[in-house]
């Protein structure tokens, strides 16, 4: 099945002839489905903190980062824009020359409340000697969509939406990236040091590398603290193989493999190599203006109090754990606590004994601490947050997305289309043990939760194999905490009009 020409490739990306295998197999069989027992509401499963408990917790949070404990804010960074702008490449390859869609007259009346206005002014005067009112009035309407999105314009149509101009302040233009520069301070620095950590594809790279050394001293000397800015790269060991329509492996017009991407569930890699203590993970797109970045602070602080909170009784319950032997009344209140603060329950505890329990409750505490914001459901794409059977039978707090949900199970359905919360990547991770050794992510990964899509390559059909996410699958033996965060949190820019809603004014 191999050739020498394969086994090169795979030795290359640091792939094993056994991963291979495993993931051809994958083709063949397919993924289960998980089993979901229930949505998870405010009354079950997502916290509603009161506001002296939210105070408490944002008290708790700035107590920790005076205590000399490793804090980075990771950034997933590393899609091309070229999805914010679907709509306006399909104007581009259209048969008519003004815009048609309500989404293309939009975009054109309301052009200059764009951060990026006065870049593609600049633009279009120098690839056409005029403004864009004056290409307007000539109805020369593509020029401007191709000035800004093609290589010889703006180039935003292949830039990572990390490196666009988001957001118009009086005084300056700001990119996404700068933006969570600005939060990081906000709520993630400690000991006079902000550490903010994008993954980044390789072709942008050095655009990213060149862009935070333009601006890191302007934040500094803003909020008085220096800025530890890193970046990493999916590795080449987590891309998959393509298939062909029979599960065989699908090869390029020269006889190689077909490697793709493996999704953002290969980023539990990059965690896995971040040393902190605790990890605010945020996407890129997810954003607001100063005006409205006093609030997803406060809910920021909030999250991670919450965590630390509740890692401080976990590291009281695994020392007691350490002891030679534990009451069945000690056993008791950490099953009751792990059954109710974190969400975690098997019926097959009651028929354990003291000794079988211990060690279960040792296992289920030994693991990685994550909190996540949940916003009421809009209507917006996201995981939902839902009770979830695990293969040892627990039932614990899981993010679904809707492939991991049986089509034709019409229970499981309803309760993915009823939830009342959705995920918007609003997470607070714990990443070291009681005694501050980091946990090795992978060994907490679902790795049944991937799921296969179609794709194609030159023409013709494939089949993709993603890995479980960063927030799904790849987190599905952690211990999870879902709270309920104001909408006002969650402000992504999927397309270019998103840019224009109120929340993205600054």
């Amino acid at each position: 099945m191999l050739t020498n020409q394969d086994l090169h490739q795979l030795s290359e990306k640091g792939i094993s002839q056994e991963t291979f295998l495993r993931q051809i197999e994958c083709f063949k069989q397919g993924f289960p489905y998980l089993h979901i027992e229930k949505a998870a509401t405010v009354s079950s499963g997502i916290m509603r903190p009161s506001d002296d408990m939210c105070e408490a917790y944002i008290a708790r949070w700035n107590s920790y980062k005076q205590a000399g404990k490793k804090i980075v804010k990771f950034v997933p960074a590393s899609g091309a824009a070229s999805r914010m702008f679907k709509d306006l490449f399909g104007f581009l390859e259209a048969d008519y020359t003004e815009p048609q869609t309500d989404f293309e007259r939009f975009f054109f009346n309301h052009l200059d409340r764009f951060a990026f206005k006065s870049q593609l002014e600049e633009t279009c005067q120098n690839l056409h000697g005029e403004k864009t009112d004056t290409l307007i009035a000539k109805g020369n309407y593509k020029a401007i969509v191709a000035a800004l999105l093609q290589t010889e314009g703006l180039n935003y149509g292949q830039l990572p939406k990390g490196l666009l101009a988001f957001h118009q302040y009086a005084d300056s233009i700001r990119t996404a990236m700068e933006e969570h520069l600005v939060e990081a301070a906000l709520y993630a620095g400690s000991e006079g040091k902000a550490k903010v950590h994008f993954t980044v594809s390789a072709e942008h790279l050095d655009l990213f590398r060149l862009q935070a050394e333009r601006v890191r001293e302007k934040y500094e000397a803003a909020f008085n603290l220096s800025f530890d800015i890193s970046f990493s790269l999916q590795k080449p060991s987590t891309d998959t193989v393509a298939a062909n329509a029979d599960n065989t492996p699908f090869r390029n017009e020269d006889g190689t493999l077909l490697f793709r991407p493996g999704g953002h569930g290969a980023l539990i890699e990059n965690l896995n190599d971040i040393d902190a203590d605790i990890v605010f993970v945020k996407n890129i797109d997810n954003v607001v203006p100063d005006r409205l970045k006093a609030e997803t602070t406060r809910w920021k602080q909030i999250l991670a109090g919450m965590l630390v909170d509740l890692q401080e009784k976990v590291t009281a319950y695994v020392e007691k754990l350490t002891a030679p032997s534990q009451t069945r009344e000690e056993l008791t209140e950490m099953l009751h606590f792990l059954e109710t603060e974190l969400s975690c329950r098997n019926p097959a505890t009651a028929e354990m004994s003291d000794e079988t329990l211990a060690t279960y409750l040792r296992k289920k505490f030994h693991r990685p601490m994550r909190v996540c914001g949940m916003v009421r459901n809009s209507g917006e794409p996201g995981g939902g947050p839902f009770f979830a059977q695990n293969a040892d039978g627990s039932v614990s707090l899981q993010i679904l997305e809707s492939s991991q949900i049986n089509k034709h199970d019409e229970t499981a359905v309803r309760m993915f289309s009823e939830g009342t919360h959705f995920n918007p990547v609003d997470l607070v991770c714990a990443l070291k043990d009681t005694h501050g050794t980091p946990y090795h992510l992978p060994d907490y990964v679902d790795a049944s939760t991937g799921f296969i899509s179609s794709k194609s390559k030159n023409g013709r059909e494939l089949k993709a194999l993603e890995l479980p996410g960063l927030w799904n699958g790849a987190m599905s033996d952690w211990n999870t905490i879902f709270v309920e965060v104001p909408a006002i949190t969650f402000n992504p820019v999927k397309t270019v009009n998103d840019l224009l809603r109120d929340e993205h004014k600054a």
